[in-house]
């Protein structure tokens, strides 16, 4: 492996090594903000418009918050936001909480749509979030080690075993990055939340190469 993809896949796995960090020393958190956990991407690289990164930033916090007023620590809840779409993942201990949540959820400014894949189970252990904090890692270190991806094109959350993958991709990278995740240990499902775009627009957001200078010397008489 060369310097360049070693540093990648240092500052993928850093956002995991930070959260394990956290939850030790805090203790088990019922309620976290789904984009806290994944983390890591680059504004350069991201294929949402960089108004929409900061309302999806927005969207987490605030859904967090209003979550946490209204749920307390009765609940474990992930809010995940891509381009405006809302990811819910985790626990609640009844199916009038799944529902209380996507209406709250719903009500946060800019949402413009949810993906309600919350449980109705018991909150997780600190070990199983810890588990799948270790597959999301693992998971975003392979496609920066996959020559055909660009790993920041994705965002990676697991729950309970299983992985979701958000982000405005070809239908060509989705079925790679599937491929990928459903082949990392740990993993026991993928659900794909992706906006499948042609490749026609995927090479217009592409980083496009710099042009050689054109200026030209004259040689000295």
């Amino acid at each position: 492996m060369n310097t360049t993809k070693s540093v990648a896949r240092r500052a993928v796995l850093m956002p995991a090594a930070a959260i394990f960090g956290t939850y030790f020393l805090s203790g088990c958190l019922p309620l976290v903000v789904g984009g806290a956990v994944v983390g890591g991407t680059l504004v350069a690289t991201d294929r949402r418009t960089s108004g929409a990164q900061l309302e999806d930033e927005g969207i987490e916090l605030r859904s967090a918050n209003r979550l946490r007023e209204a749920f307390l620590e009765r609940v474990h809840i992930n809010a995940t936001s891509y381009n405006r779409q809302v990811l819910l993942t985790g626990e609640v201990p009844t199916e009038a909480d799944k529902v209380r949540a996507q209406e709250i959820v719903s009500r946060v400014e800019n949402v413009r749509s949810i993906v309600n894949e919350l449980a109705v189970l018991g909150n997780s252990t600190l070990t199983a979030r810890s588990s799948d904090a270790l597959v999301t890692g693992r998971v975003k270190a392979s496609f920066v080690d996959a020559k055909d991806l660009y790993a920041n094109a994705f965002k990676v959350i697991t729950e309970r075993g299983t992985t979701y993958l958000m982000g405005r991709v070809s239908q060509r990278e989705a079925d790679r990055a599937t491929e990928i995740a459903r082949t990392s240990p740990g993993v026991q499902r993928v659900v794909r939340v992706l906006e499948i775009i042609s490749e026609e627009e995927l090479q217009r957001l592409l980083p496009q190469p710099a042009k050689p200078s054109t200026t030209s010397t004259n040689p000295s008489n």
